[in-house]
C-alpha cells in the first residue's frame, strides 16, 4: 500500500485532524480512504508514521506514532546566499536546492543584480517552492527563504566559500576533511560579482572558490557548488 506524504507543522503522537491543502489534496487528488498510511514531517525535521481513521470532506482524522528523527537530511546545515535572480531562476534554484539538502536560503542583492527586491507574494511563493520540494524530495527540514539583505549585511558562517570565476582555490583544499555544523556558500548575479564587493566578503573572512575552468551561469553555481559539497562522492 502506498504511504502518502503530507506537512504538519504541529506533530505529536495520537489522533491529529489535517485541514486546509493538505486534506484538499488527499482527498480531491488521491481519493484516500480510512486504512491509508501516512508519513508526516514537521518541516523541522521530525517525521511521524501515521494511519487514516476518518475521512470527512474537508478534513482528515489521522492517527499518528510517536514522531522520530529524520535520517535522510545533510550533516551540514547549508545557507546558501544568493542574488535576485530574473524571471523564475530563483524559484528554480529554491527547488533544486531543496532537494539537494539546502538548510537555509538567503536571498541578496548587489550592485549589478537587475532585479532589485520581490513583492511579499513572490517571498510568500518561493516559501511555497520550498515546502513542496521537501515534501516530494522525502525531506523532513522545510528551508528557511530569510528576508532579503544587502551584499555587504550578508549573514556569513566561520567557513564561507564565495564562489567566482578568478579565483584558483578548490572545494578540497578549502573544506576540512570532516565537514563544519554550519557552512555559508555565496554565489552571484547574472552580472556577476564587483570585484570590491568580492574583497569586501574576503576582508570578512570568506573565501573564493573556483567552480571549473568553464563560465556557469547564475542559476547554475549554486547548484553546483551545493552538489559538490552534499552529493555523496562528489569530493
Amino acid at each position: 500500500m502506498r504511504t502518502h506524504r503530507v506537512y504538519s507543522p504541529v506533530l505529536a503522537e495520537g489522533l491529529h485532524i489535517l485541514s486546509g491543502s493538505e486534506s484538499r489534496h488527499l482527498i480531491k487528488v488521491l481519493r484516500i480512504r480510512p486504512g491509508a498510511k501516512i508519513k508526516a514531517f514537521d518541516g523541522q525535521g521530525l517525521e511521524a508514521d501515521g494511519s487514516v481513521v476518518r475521512v470527512d470532506d474537508p478534513v482528515i482524522e489521522v492517527e499518528f506514532s510517536k514522531p522520530y528523527p529524520s535520517v535522510v537530511e545533510a550533516p551540514v546545515l547549508i545557507t546558501l546566499a544568493v542574488a535576485l535572480l530574473k524571471g523564475d531562476k530563483l524559484s528554480e534554484v529554491v527547488r533544486r536546492g531543496t532537494e539537494l539538502g539546502i538548510t537555509t536560503f538567503q536571498p541578496y542583492v548587489c550592485s549589478r543584480c537587475q532585479i532589485r527586491e520581490l513583492s511579499t507574494n513572490k517571498m510568500e511563493r518561493l516559501r511555497r517552492v520550498a515546502q513542496e520540494a521537501a515534501k516530494q524530495c522525502g525531506r523532513s527540514r522545510v528551508p528557511v527563504i530569510s528576508e532579503i539583505v544587502n551584499l555587504a549585511s550578508l549573514p556569513l558562517s566561520s567557513i564561507s566559500l564565495v564562489a567566482d570565476p578568478r579565483a584558483t582555490a578548490t572545494l578540497l583544499s578549502l573544506l576540512p576533511v570532516s565537514l563544519p555544523e554550519r557552512l555559508t556558500l555565496v554565489t552571484g548575479p547574472e552580472g556577476g560579482f564587483d570585484p570590491q564587493e568580492v574583497s569586501i566578503l574576503q576582508q570578512r573572512g570568506a573565501q573564493l572558490v573556483t567552480l571549473g575552468a568553464r563560465q556557469l551561469r547564475a542559476e547554475t553555481a549554486p547548484l553546483a557548488l551545493t552538489s559538490a559539497i552534499l552529493v555523496p562522492g562528489a569530493l
